[in-house]
């Protein structure tokens, strides 16, 4: 457990360097599908080679992680404190039950992953993704936030902006919208810290299909051979700063 926390403790470091985050999203032929939010931070620990493990004794150094375990399990643990928060709050935390976190830490191949996944019934299942993220940092508990890794993923939710998704056999929508009012005061909040430690990191946007892509309305964005896949690569800031630049229109043949 020592050593997980470690791993938990080596993530807040990368948060704070260039990382690559992967937003996946794959959707089957009845609509039903799965969607993964993933973090490579093995490029920041080939380059920083043994510092990026200090903090650690030389003994644990050597051992590699790969943990596995869902909000449901931290959501028990903090019970008490979740039927502190308001119904809202309750309501918003409750949507991550099935999410599942998998940490992989190995410091010999200088690797460093974390994802988390989850199914979902329908593409809709999906709105208001970061804002429910985000209600993650009420989770303070009697636990530090190094120890909280509920907590730490609330991070990704700090973006001011509502989300949604929509598919048909025609088309597949992303759509985020931003408050007028919130674009200047994320220039004095946390947000505002958040963009200058990502400053270097990369968001990508992956989208498996059932058929075939037609047209895609960034023209930046690549296509597999068979053209049911679609990988667009953005700038962190985008994700923090501007996230309605990462709205996405497809066309499917």
């Amino acid at each position: 457990m020592q050593l997980f926390k470690k791993a938990l403790l080596l993530f807040v470091i990368l948060l704070m360097t260039s990382c690559t985050f992967t937003e996946n999203i794959e959707i089957k032929p009845d609509g039903t599908g799965q969607f993964s939010l993933e973090m490579d931070g093995s490029g920041f620990m080939a380059m920083a080679g043994d510092q990026a493990l200090k903090g650690m004794n030389a003994k644990e150094n050597t051992k590699s992680i790969d943990s596995t375990f869902s909000f449901k399990q931290i959501f028990e643990d903090k019970k008490d404190s979740i039927a502190k928060l308001s119904l809202e709050q309750q309501l918003a935390i409750k949507k991550l039950e099935n999410f599942v976190i998998n940490i992989k830490m190995d410091p010999e191949a200088k690797q460093f992953l974390l994802a988390m996944k989850t199914p979902f019934k329908s593409i809709n299942e999906l709105d208001d993704l970061t804002e429910t993220l985000g209600a993650l940092k009420d989770l303070k508990g009697s636990a530090d936030k190094k120890d909280n890794p509920a907590a730490m993923m609330s991070g990704m939710g700090i973006n001011n902006a509502k989300l949604s998704f929509s598919y048909n056999a025609k088309s597949f929508t992303r759509k985020a919208i931003v408050a007028k009012s919130d674009i200047k005061k994320t220039e004095n909040d946390s947000l505002g810290m958040a963009k200058m430690m990502f400053a270097s990191s990369k968001y990508i946007l992956k989208y498996h299909f059932p058929k075939p892509v037609k047209k895609v309305s960034n023209p930046d964005a690549l296509f597999s051979d068979d053209r049911k896949t679609i990988t667009v690569t953005y700038p962190f800031t985008d994700y923090t700063d501007n996230p309605d630049k990462m709205n996405l229109n497809v066309e499917f043949e």
